[in-house]
């Protein structure tokens, strides 16, 4: 499973190594190896979920403070973020997409 996940577009052995927790070397080891030579890389399956939403929530801020804060963001793939001040929030879900991928 861990070799054919090498196998997607756009993903790296880097990438899959971290997300399983191991080491890039072993994987690249794994893929010469002539049993994981023809594994399939996964099917990509689209879901839609149900959503109800119970309560609208008041999202204003609260507080007058004038300085920006910092934001902090873990992603799964074990990419942290820390982001000082003002920032562009279409710029920043484009480096989270390229982060997770």
């Amino acid at each position: 499973m861990i070799c054919a996940q090498t196998r997607v577009r756009g993903v790296s052995v880097s990438q899959v190594a971290r997300r399983y927790d191991v080491n890039a070397n072993q994987v690249f080891n794994w893929l010469k190896e002539p049993r994981f030579a023809d594994a399939e890389p996964p099917e990509a399956e689209t879901a839609f979920l149900p959503v109800e939403i119970i309560q609208a929530r008041d999202m204003t801020v609260q507080g007058n403070r004038t300085e920006p804060g910092t934001l902090k963001i873990d992603l799964v793939c074990g990419h942290r973020l820390r982001i000082n001040g003002p920032y562009d929030a279409d710029a920043l879900a484009r480096l989270i997409r390229g982060l997770s991928s």
